[in-house]
């Protein structure tokens, strides 16, 4: 949109009655705009991931991390973060005493944004924020997971973590549960709410056919991580 173009468009915001067209043009100008933040900040960590997997960065607010918190709170050891974006989750955790923490995230500019963060917080050095694919991740060693992510990942993301995370662990899930996993506990409401799932219970209720279309898959040892030949 050349210059003139948006001298016209500013004028009708400022007082003239937008018509179809202004309002046509309104709506490309914003679209443009929103495409460019997208192309800029979002699509970098998109491009290695399949159409089906990819998920767009929505900063979880204050009240969506202390639910998620609240349900962790108590526990220790080694806590992931699943597309850690900001790292805002990584942070919480880890002053909570979830140690140590760590954020797996594409994008490279989520990334700086998170280590920004993380120097300003004063615990550069204290926490992780790798630019790592989430699925190509070992989580055998975690024992806290917490994932923002839409519902159509949550069903490979559930094999994922059956077959690796130990029987001690817990996955807890902020803005949309896993379908077909029974949790432990909730809390919360709406978009604010969040579901902790303890990988024994999940398990017990995957042997038991407690919980529909969940199966442990092959070769998954009864702790959780894969057999030798799978590794």
């Amino acid at each position: 949109m050349d210059t003139e173009a948006l001298d016209e468009l500013a004028g009708q915001l400022r007082g003239e009655a937008l018509g179809g067209r202004g309002l046509l043009q309104l709506a490309a100008a914003t679209g443009l705009a929103a495409y460019a933040v997208w192309a800029a900040v979002l699509m970098p960590g998109f491009r290695r991931v399949p159409l089906h997997l990819q998920v767009p960065y929505l900063p979880s607010n204050a009240q969506q991390v202390a639910n998620v918190m609240a349900l962790l709170r108590g526990r220790s050891g080694k806590t992931a973060d699943l597309g850690s974006g900001d790292g805002r989750l990584v942070l919480e955790a880890h002053k909570q005493g979830l140690r140590p923490a760590v954020g797996y995230e594409l994008n490279p500019w989520l990334l700086w944004l998170a280590k920004y963060r993380a120097r300003k917080a004063g615990c550069h050095g204290q926490v992780s924020f790798l630019k790592q694919d989430l699925w190509k991740a070992n989580l055998s060693d975690c024992y806290n997971v917490t994932v923002f992510l839409a519902p159509s990942v949550k069903p490979p993301l559930a094999a994922k973590l059956l077959a690796e995370l130990p029987d001690e662990a817990r996955v807890v899930a902020g803005r949309f549960p896993f379908p077909s996993w029974t949790p432990s506990s909730t809390l919360g409401q709406g978009l604010e709410q969040a579901w902790a799932y303890d990988m024994k219970e999940v398990r017990r209720m995957a042997r038991c056919g407690g919980t529909p279309g969940v199966t442990a898959p092959p070769g998954a040892s009864p702790t959780g991580g894969l057999s030798p030949g799978e590794q």
